[in-house]
């Protein structure tokens, strides 16, 4: 099959159409090019005419510049004055919810446009701290010296809210009961403490004849396992939960040591029933071996209000051990002496043989030789019947 260009012609009839309808499109559009030319040198030279109007102009946008009309102002009635005899109108008053709204966006709007002399944006102010809980509230300084502290949040749940620092306790009398060194303490702790300082210690101490002035803190507030052992579950000092307690001191200069035998046991009954009607948990002697020398007391939360309270009260030791038997008196009447059995016998003569062997050579002893014990009997195994 032949297709080159000289037979296009042949073949395809409308390749010549084709040709001539370009050649008519190039035409016309050049006349067009050349009339548009021809009209903007017609324009230049006959713009300054009146009424002249170029034949492009629609098309183009090619016309003189028309000239605007006068504007009129119009008069615009103004009303009348008030008569000086009118009452004065009362503005509407916001209502409280308005009122609110309007405060709430004036104190934001001061907020955000409070700037330094500088002309730079002041720190955004410190959130206020919530307000104080109805424990808070309720221990007052009528009732102990402890002020609120931060909130402290640590690693692993470690620190509480609602912290005070524990610094005295206030008697009925108005004594203070020093604690020291201070406890950093929960609120319900605190509370709970100085109650039981107020209610059952101080009349105990007055029955002693004197007032209780400090109270020994051995451990409170410390971020760690239960018994300071490396990864244990975290102890209720670390929730700031809990107090050691190590002794009680009196105004007249005696110290009660709560774990020392020596005190007498019934004070230190007396403390121990008043401090696990108190406290969730109570430790002290014979609970473990880390609570030998103070009393661990906590308001730790349990199920069914489960409570621990594990403290023996020792007796006191003696003063001076038994070491040896008392002397038997000289007239107390002769013990009697159980006849000696024939093992004991042949035993005796053991060492009268050893004395005589030890004798000369030449001096020969008729000494009858002792027979060696003869070994218990040992009970024979059962045989197995069905062998």
């Amino acid at each position: 099959m032949n297709c080159s260009a000289e037979k296009a012609s042949r073949k395809w009839a409308f390749g010549a159409f084709g040709r001539t309808a370009a050649a008519m499109v190039t035409v016309a559009a050049g006349l067009l090019v050349l009339g548009l030319l021809s009209d903007q040198a017609l324009a230049a030279k006959t713009s300054r005419q009146p009424g002249w109007q170029s034949p492009w102009g629609d098309l183009f946008g090619i016309h003189p510049p028309r000239q605007r009309g006068k504007v009129h102002r119009a008069a615009v009635p103004l009303p009348r004055p008030r008569p000086a005899d009118a009452p004065t109108a009362e503005p509407a008053k916001p209502t409280a919810d308005e009122s609110s709204k309007e405060a709430a966006k004036e104190a934001a709007k001061e907020t955000a446009k409070e700037t330094t002399k500088e002309g730079k944006p002041t720190e955004q102010a410190a959130p206020q701290p919530p307000p104080p809980s109805a424990c808070r509230l309720a221990l007052t300084e009528a009732i102990a010296i402890a002020p609120s502290i931060p909130d402290i949040r640590g690693a692993g749940g470690c620190g509480g809210e609602d912290l005070v620092r524990l610094e005295a306790i206030v008697l009925p009398d108005k004594r203070q009961v020093s604690v020291k060194p201070a406890a950093i303490l929960r609120c319900a702790m605190a509370s709970a403490l100085a109650d039981w300082i107020r209610t059952d210690i101080a009349p105990l101490a007055g029955r002693l004849g004197s007032t209780i002035s400090d109270l020994d803190n051995f451990d409170s507030f410390e971020c760690r396992g239960r018994n300071r052992i490396v990864g244990a579950r975290l102890s209720e000092h670390g929730r700031a939960n809990a107090l050691d307690v190590r002794a009680l001191k009196l105004a007249n200069g005696r110290s009660i040591s709560l774990t020392d035998r020596t005190v007498p046991r019934e004070v230190r009954e007396a403390v121990l029933h008043s401090a696990c009607a108190r406290f969730s948990t109570v430790l002290g002697p014979g609970s473990d071996w880390y609570h030998e020398d103070h009393i661990h007391l906590d308001l730790m939360e349990r199920r069914n209000n489960y409570r621990i309270c594990q403290w023996d009260v020792w007796d006191p030791l003696p003063q001076k051990a038994p070491l040896m038997p008392a002397e038997r008196p000289e007239e107390a009447p002769p013990r009697e002496v159980a006849a000696k059995p024939e093992a004991a016998k042949s035993d005796a003569a053991k060492p009268a043989a050893g004395k005589s062997s030890a004798a000369p050579a030449d001096e020969k002893s008729d000494a009858v030789e002792v027979a060696p014990k003869p070994k218990p009997a040992t009970k024979k195994r059962r045989q197995n019947r069905r062998s």
